[in-house]
């Protein structure tokens, strides 16, 4: 059996391949959007995708599943449970699939969501017992798929009694041996505290899960798993997702390169109603285009850019470097934007030398803060991290509003008062700060380093 994991750290998000020596035959599991991974490593192996599957519809990412028929003769494999509006072989729990010396085993397990399935791996070359669980978003390392994303109050309660129920009666007694490999890992905002590795046993799950502890008690699991002080806030684009995921995304086709934009083009865009996405870093935004979005190129720039911008409106990109741009490019299409209308030719340099407006963001540090909230009570303190994050420590005079809120929540951010925003790093701080920028605020400022330079420095903060 030849297996490969693919991991998408902008998502937190691992997809696979799984080959049978035996006859060449592949299936690719949790298919992200941009596939042409999967067929060069069919190519590399001498192997044939046969196969696709997607465990459950996912909220956080656009699945690739129904690009892989347009590349060949590829059967498609959905939950029986779920309502799909493109054709599928359709599998419940028991149901077996065979390639070669690989059997996979469905297990029907809800939770996460309704329609979930998983994978359990034999590969009978090495014997009869299974070897690995293709978890998807059931059990995850150190954490367990959240159960709040989907319903109301009463069907949320439902779903995680269903996610102790799958845990208790379909997983956890599997031989400890059995590799777990998720869908959603590090990085992704599916689960409360998802660990850093990549993979776990079930073994290590059943001894060091914490949340595992609870099962005895679907009511107390439920309280645990459901206590949103632990689990990151939603993003707005994520509904979005899962609508998309369950009718079949729109083929993408042959796409095209963005093409470079003249200062004089690319006023003409903006002034038509295009959003200028700056994707420099916060240092570097603070000098920007007026009106612009700051969503730095990094590890978390796909969860912030869904966040904050709108889904249906033109996009303009500032990049760094010129060789930035597919990398921007494939981020927004894995979570279901189109493609950018241009970027900026020549960059800000080339904004600046034409003589055309320019916005200053104010940045300060750590110590500028301290003092300036000594000396004005008007100044508003606005912490856009996590809530688990705001629990182990946060300044006395800070109002909460995580940066995924935010967009739904602008209002209850005075406009009559200067706001300095605060998040771990200034990273976050600064999507916040140019997105109030955006909306007709002006006394914005980024606090470089965040709260972690604050507690580094050995200022105050206090717990909640």
């Amino acid at each position: 059996m030849y297996f490969q994991q693919f991991y998408l750290e902008s998502l937190g998000h691992a997809s696979y391949f799984i080959g049978s020596e035996e006859t060449g035959e592949a299936l690719v599991l949790d298919v992200r959007r941009d596939v042409d991974l999967y067929f060069e490593t069919s190519l590399q192996q001498g192997m044939q995708i046969k196969y696709a599957a997607d465990t459950h519809q996912h909220n956080d990412y656009m699945t690739g599943i129904c690009e892989l028929p347009e590349r060949g003769n590829i059967q498609l494999i959905g939950s029986a449970r779920a309502d799909l509006g493109y054709p599928v072989r359709e599998m419940g729990d028991g149901d077996r699939l065979e390639m070669g010396e690989i059997l996979f085993e469905v297990l029907q397990t809800p939770g996460h969501t309704p329609e979930h399935i998983s994978f359990l791996v034999t590969d009978r070359a090495r014997g009869e017992d299974p070897v690995l669980l293709l978890s998807g978003g059931s059990l995850l390392v150190d954490d367990v798929g959240r159960p709040d994303l989907l319903g109301s109050p009463e069907e949320v309660q439902r779903h995680a009694q269903d996610l102790c129920q799958t845990l208790k009666n379909k997983i956890l007694p599997l031989p400890d041996h059995v590799q777990v490999y998720p869908t959603h890992v590090a990085g992704s905002l599916c689960g409360g505290n998802i660990g850093s590795r990549l993979s776990t046993t079930i073994g290590y799950e059943r001894r060091m899960n914490q949340l595992l502890a609870s099962l005895t008690s679907e009511d107390e699991f439920a309280k645990q798993c459901l206590d949103l002080s632990e689990l990151p806030a939603v993003p707005s684009y994520w509904p979005r997702m899962r609508k998309a995921n369950k009718q079949g995304p729109p083929l993408l086709g042959v796409l095209a390169d963005p093409p470079p934009l003249t200062v004089s083009a690319f006023k003409q865009w903006q002034q038509a109603g295009a959003i200028v996405l700056d994707c420099r870093s916060p240092e570097a935004f603070a000098s920007h285009i007026p009106g612009s979005i700051n969503v730095g190129l990094g590890s978390s720039f796909t969860i912030w850019a869904g966040s904050v911008l709108p889904p249906d409106v033109p996009l303009l990109l500032v990049l760094e470097r010129s060789q930035d741009l597919w990398d921007v490019c494939w981020q927004l299409i894995r979570i279901g934007y189109d493609l950018p209308q241009g970027w900026l030719a020549g960059g800000m340099k080339a904004w600046r030398t034409a003589a055309a407006e320019i916005e200053q963001l104010t940045l300060w540090t750590v110590q500028v803060l301290r003092d300036q909230i000594e000396r004005d009570q008007d100044l508003f303190v606005l912490d856009v991290r996590q809530r688990q994050e705001w629990k182990r420590g946060h300044l006395a005079s800070a109002t909460q509003i995580t940066g995924a809120d935010l967009p739904q929540r602008l209002e209850e951010v005075p406009r009559d008062r200067p706001i300095a925003v605060v998040c771990g790093s200034g990273y976050r701080a600064s999507v916040a700060a140019s997105l109030l920028l955006h909306h007709g605020w002006t006394k914005v400022v980024n606090v470089l380093g965040g709260m972690s330079a604050w507690k580094k420095a050995g200022y105050e903060v206090t717990r909640s």
